[in-house]
């Protein structure tokens, strides 16, 4: 199981792992705590913190191991993966460059990490994600959804002849089975499921949400051919719960966060791009943000032009307020 692991992670991210670069040396102060040492592999320590960042590469390889295994084939992993880094040492003066070259790129990626984990994904808590949940449920109404079936034919005649069928008692599923030309839910009986407004072709759509329930439609056209729509179940779609957007809204908060520092970090430096076909994209998206503020800034001046304009137009020349006092007279 471990040479399986090996060969599914990166030789170059394996190196850095065991390649006596410690990511512990990396993180804040706070947490350079002595960590349990589990073994030793030709003098070096095997921690506790090389177990944790093996989770962080190789964790989600692993499935539903039981804990004890897991652990177990977590530790392996890093013995093994120093091994190897010691055996790669050992032929230096052959991969040299390339090697120096490797663990400058991973030593600079492994910093970037620590900060990103340190100062953006630290920074967010799930409380102020839940604050944003908070806020923007209160302003959202309850939508409609609607539980229908469909048959889909190519004519009008055909829908209409499978109308007189129903109407006539057979069943709107096997019917579906057996004439409907929509792959998806032909099988299915035409079952859709449910859905809420703006999913639905607009024609299907209002034919839907404004059917009875368990009355079949008249003939609808939309650009798919022709449909005979019964509509089973109508419902309030219900409000999303926390815990089930809560990811969601926390990875959305860290990648808004590491935009903003990113975009500080970058204001703050002297970044040269050298490569000229870079350089030149640059140049074009620079000079696209540049016309686009331009048009903006455009934009709002026209607007409060046309509200000075509007509020001039408004008042009547001559025509100054009484004062208070002969008001009341």
């Amino acid at each position: 199981m471990i040479a399986n692991m090996l060969s599914k992670s990166s030789p170059i991210a394996i190196l850095v792992l065991a390649a006596g670069f410690s990511f512990a040396a990396l993180a804040p102060a706070a947490a350079e705590e002595v960590k349990p040492v589990i073994a030793t592999v030709n003098g070096h320590d095997i921690t506790e913190r090389d177990v944790a960042l093996a989770e962080t590469e190789i964790g989600s390889d692993l499935g539903q191991l039981p804990p004890e295994t897991r652990r177990r084939v977590l530790v392996e992993y890093v013995i093994e993966t120093q091994l190897m880094a010691d055996a790669l040492e050992k032929e230096k003066a052959a991969n040299g460059q390339d090697l120096d070259s490797a663990l400058a790129y991973f030593e600079r990626r492994a910093k970037r990490e620590t900060y990103f984990e340190s100062k953006i994904k630290a920074s967010v808590s799930e409380a102020a994600a839940k604050t944003f949940f908070e806020d923007r449920v209160k302003g959202m109404k309850p939508e409609e959804e609607v539980k229908a079936r469909h048959i889909l034919v190519e004519t009008e005649p055909e829908a209409r002849d499978i109308k007189e069928k129903l109407a006539r008692g057979a069943n709107f599923a096997e019917l579906a089975k057996e004439f409907s030309k929509d792959p998806g839910t032909k099988d299915n009986g035409g079952l859709l499921g449910f859905f809420s407004r703006g999913q639905m072709v607009p024609q299907f759509e209002e034919a839907a949400f404004s059917a009875d329930l368990n009355e079949v439609s008249e003939p609808v056209q939309s650009r798919f051919g022709w449909h005979l729509i019964v509509v089973e179940e109508k419902r309030q779609k219900p409000l999303p719960k926390f815990d089930e957007v809560k990811e969601r809204i926390l990875n959305g908060m860290i990648h808004q966060k590491a935009q903003a520092v990113a975009q500080e970090l970058r204001s703050g430096a002297k970044i040269d791009y050298l490569d000229a076909d870079i350089k030149k994209q640059v140049a074009e998206e620079q000079k696209r943000a540049d016309d686009q503020q331009q048009q903006v800034i455009k934009q709002i001046e026209e607007m409060k032009k046309a509200q000075d304009a509007q509020a001039a137009g408004e008042e009547k020349p001559g025509a100054a307020p009484a004062p208070a006092a002969e008001e009341k007279k």
